[in-house]
């Protein structure tokens, strides 16, 4: 069995959902299908969330009803029989009751945030899978929040999961097609919660991970992961494949296809994954495994919105136990670290969270001297095989960088991994430089 994941733009027209159908069905095989909410939903809901908080209700109604009317032209073009209309009319009208009897609760909270937020994910599963059984497909929905459940840290548990899932495909094992919810769970306290923008992605990886499953499918609109971004660079390809490694560290390092999460749980159970274009399903895409090519750069991602903190020792030399100090501090305000470069009394870290960046100095403060953050910096991330017995790599990024100022470096850490620090006005310049210096067109 394999898992195929379709974003909001991939379900967000009903053409766009008769041609998944076609997509879904053309090999015969058995899937679980993870959709994401249409596009604009998951905004849209976000809104009359924010307008129920500020106790704005005719705001919030005027919201719903124009919702509600996108969804009514939505299902009037997905249907094809009077028999599936009146189906799809019962689910949308079923969830927009639901959606308006939040308005008169008082007050308004993160609990409520979140079951509306899970209300989009709740729609386009029910639409598409009514849509299957309209068109005589044998398929099955299987609630999301059935088996996805994350602890008090908000992290998935995965036996849960392979649990709770394996159970309920066992009862249905007549069917060819499942369809599921992305992004939605329960927490501990079995209230409907999330796994955050994005966590669509996760939802499929830990699924395919939990069933073991032949092959992820991520479904975007987009042919793969390309070797830099093509929003800001003229001359990029898709990277055929992958190793799980080099992909976790582009999608944490700003490649907006992948989520960076959705990585891990296909890498513990070995399980293929393989990026696809839902305009052009015949290209190759992206595939991301154990082992690939050995390609040595792969290729370039940034990640804007960075801070730079320079921190230097008042014991000037031999200063033992310095670096254990500070990252205490950043691990108390938890607060992640990107890059780290270190002389002898000397650190450099950056950030790309600065919400507690003036508490975090204040206490650094007490023990040792900062310079001026550099601010409205970006990390650029180079990834490929760097094997520490070859050499070049790091000449090559230089060369292709001579034109252009650099922060910070980090190399070595990783076998996958060249980070550079720049600012964020040389950025586009940078991805550029780079991208002629390194690959070959």
């Amino acid at each position: 069995m394999q898992v195929w994941k379709f974003g909001g733009t991939s379900v967000g027209k009903p053409e766009r959902m008769h041609s998944i159908r076609n997509l879904i069905t053309e090999d015969g095989g058995r899937k679980i299908v993870v959709l994401s909410a249409l596009s604009g939903t998951t905004n849209s809901l976000i809104s009359i969330g924010e307008s129920l908080k500020a106790n704005n209700d005719a705001e919030a109604i005027e919201k719903i009803d124009a919702l509600y009317a996108h969804y009514e032209t939505f299902i009037k073009e997905l249907y094809k029989t009077q028999e599936g209309y009146t189906k799809g009319k019962t689910i949308i009208d079923n969830e927009f009751n639901f959606i308006r009897s939040l308005v008169n609760i008082k007050p308004f909270t993160l609990k409520q945030e979140k079951e509306i937020v899970a209300e989009g994910e709740l729609l386009s599963t029910q639409m598409f899978e009514a849509y299957l059984q309209e068109e005589g497909v044998s398929s099955a929905l299987l609630p999301a929040l059935d088996f996805m459940l994350i602890d008090a840290d908000n992290e998935p548990v995965l036996s849960f999961t392979e649990e709770k899932l394996t159970a309920m495909l066992s009862q249905l094992s007549d069917k060819q097609i499942f369809i599921t919810q992305g992004f939605i769970c329960r927490n501990p306290r079995g209230e409907v919660d999330n796994l955050k923008r994005g966590g669509s992605d996760y939802t499929a990886s830990l699924v395919g991970g939990a069933i073991r499953a032949e092959e992820i499918q991520i479904w975007t609109d987009i042919d793969g992961m390309h070797n830099n971004d093509p929003r800001i660079v003229k001359r990029t390809f898709p990277v055929r494949e992958l190793t799980f490694e080099e992909a976790a560290e582009l999608a944490y390092f700003g490649a907006k296809i992948l989520h960076p999460s959705t990585i891990t749980p296909a890498k513990m159970r070995g399980v293929p994954v393989r990026l696809k274009n839902t305009m052009e399903p015949n290209a190759y895409g992206t595939l991301i495994a154990d082992k690939t090519t050995d390609s040595e750069i792969k290729a370039i991602a940034a990640k804007d919105g960075i801070t730079a903190i320079y921190i230097h020792s008042t014991r000037m030399l031999n200063a033992y136990g310095f670096m254990r100090k500070v990252f205490e501090v950043f691990e108390n305000f938890k607060t992640p670290v990107d890059m780290i470069t270190t002389s002898e009394v000397s650190i450099a870290v950056t950030i790309d969270n600065a919400e507690n960046l003036d508490k975090i100095t204040a206490v650094l403060g007490q023990f040792a001297e900062l310079e001026e953050h550099d601010r409205n910096q970006s990390i650029i991330c180079i990834v490929g095989n760097f094997m520490a017995d070859k050499a070049g790599i790091a000449l090559k990024v230089m060369e292709a960088m001579r034109d252009i100022p650099i922060r910070m470096i980090a190399y070595g850490a990783s076998e996958h991994n060249i980070s550079l620090l720049v600012d964020t006005k040389d950025k586009n310049n940078a991805l550029n430089a780079l991208n002629e210096g390194l690959f070959t067109f």
